[in-house]
């Protein structure tokens, strides 16, 4: 797969096929259409969205995706994944949460199998919430498929790569990148450097975006070019026994047949898989004072109907240059009404000395304190303003956030990869206040900044 080819821009309408001429060029579903392929439309959003907001692309394949024995649910049942959130399979709890890498399974366990829910919020019945998942994997995906007609996956490989093939063609899916995977699309991920580790986003009754720029202006951040969805490619062996592992409210049914769902010669639409490449983001910080806010590091969004609030943001920290003068440089202690869960791909974390490992995580609900540990803030004021400009380097952490308030997962609360001694990062903050001085440093203040 290291030759693949792709096709650029974000939101665009696509067209691609893997034979001369058997795109359709004048109507999308023709009596017969070239090469005797099916028709098929694949609609991510209902009919009558409006056209700005219109997701579907048109699949022409060999055999259509209805070919198959019923869907029967699959044994042995899963157990750990959710798309329903509530007291029956769920925890609340307001208390700071941090795992430790999960080991990768020494039995053979593929995507499917090693896929997990550790927490989320809201239903997939009712169109309207999120899932977040962990995977660990050891061997590629034989002869299945697998679909979520729950919601979209954005995949965060942290270990491994991914090869990754869809109905619209394949994308290679390294550590650093990561891949969107729109709900009902059927893909199959093999594993080239066998063990894998990785986090996913799952949303439900809506889909991913670029945020609005406001004030930054009309670049900046993730540029649409930088998207690449696949090009088409297809198989059209004979595949007896071919299993489709459909998500379906959170329960994994499968479906029998004789061919693989990677059929598809040609295509065109709006509705894609695609990857990104998270090196290539323009991040924008502050230049003179304060810290600004995580959100101008925002890669995609999933909205809310209200203005401003996302059902899901995916936000990175990645390398970046620190150069606020008389500031506190690391993010800053903070209660939100948004909820944060944190992943590592690789490096540190500026606001954790020790304990956030690649492959680790971490969970700070609705209006729970946190920010960053004692050894983080004790060498930061030890440095004082004498820091100078400072280059943060080889790190990508990044946060899904949401309006939304999760429940945890038993198995996740349970896990022996929880640490439980997260709290004690912060018990060493001890106080540093003073009466004294108070007016010597606003003076101080004042005159670095220019004011009388």
């Amino acid at each position: 797969m290291d030759d693949l080819s792709y096709q650029s821009g974000y939101g665009n309408t696509f067209s691609s096929e893997s034979l001369p001429g058997s795109l359709p060029q004048t109507q999308n579903s023709p009596l017969l259409c070239p090469y005797s392929l099916y028709a098929e439309q694949l609609s991510g959003t209902s009919f009558t969205s409006p056209r700005s907001l219109n997701l579907r692309s048109w699949l022409y394949r060999i055999k259509p995706s209805v070919t198959h024995e019923p869907f029967t649910p699959r044994l042995p049942s899963h157990g750990k994944l959710l798309s329903e959130f509530n007291q029956s399979n769920s925890s609340a709890t307001p208390t700071q949460l941090r795992w430790k890498p999960v080991d990768i399974p020494d039995s053979p366990t593929d995507f499917i199998d090693g896929l997990f829910t550790v927490c989320g919020a809201g239903s997939s019945f009712l169109r309207h919430g999120f899932s977040i998942h962990m995977y660990t994997a050891n061997k590629s995906m034989e002869n299945s498929a697998f679909c979520s007609a729950d919601g979209d996956f954005l995949v965060v490989p942290q270990k491994g790569r991914l090869w990754i093939t869809t109905e619209c063609g394949r994308l290679q899916v390294s550590p650093g990148e990561i891949a969107v995977l729109p709900q009902g699309f059927r893909f199959s991920v093999d594993l080239p450097d066998g063990p894998s580790r990785g986090y996913v986003a799952e949303i439900f009754g809506t889909h991913f975006q670029l945020p609005d720029l406001g004030p930054i202006g009309a670049n900046g951040l993730a540029a649409p070019r930088d998207f690449l969805a696949p090009t088409a490619w297809f198989e059209e062996s004979h595949r007896p026994g071919y299993t489709i592992v459909q998500k379906f409210g959170g329960e994994l049914f499968t479906a029998k047949q004789d061919f693989s769902p990677f059929n598809v010669v040609a295509w065109h639409g709006n509705y894609v898989p695609y990857k990104y490449d998270l090196s290539k983001f323009c991040p924008y910080n502050t230049v003179l004072f304060d810290h600004s806010d995580p959100s101008i590091n925002t890669v995609l969004t999933a909205p809310t109907d209200k203005l401003g609030v996302a059902l899901l943001d995916f936000v990175i920290f990645p390398p970046r240059w620190l150069v606020a003068e008389h500031t506190f440089r690391p993010p800053y202690y903070h209660r939100n009404c948004m909820s944060e869960f944190m992943g590592l791909i690789h490096g540190g974390y500026e606001a954790k000395a020790d304990g956030f490992l690649p492959g680790g995580s971490s969970l700070h609900s609705c209006m729970t304190p946190h920010g960053p540990d004692t050894k983080t803030y004790e060498a930061t004021i030890t440095w004082g303003n004498e820091a100078g400009p400072f280059r943060i380097k080889d790190t990508m952490a990044f946060m899904f956030e949401s309006c939304l308030i999760p429940r945890v997962c038993s198995w996740a609360l349970e896990s022996p990869f929880m640490d439980h001694d997260y709290y004690q990062c912060w018990i060493g903050l001890r106080s540093h206040f003073t009466r004294e001085g108070a007016n010597a440093e606003r003076s101080n203040i004042h005159k670095e900044h220019g004011k009388d």
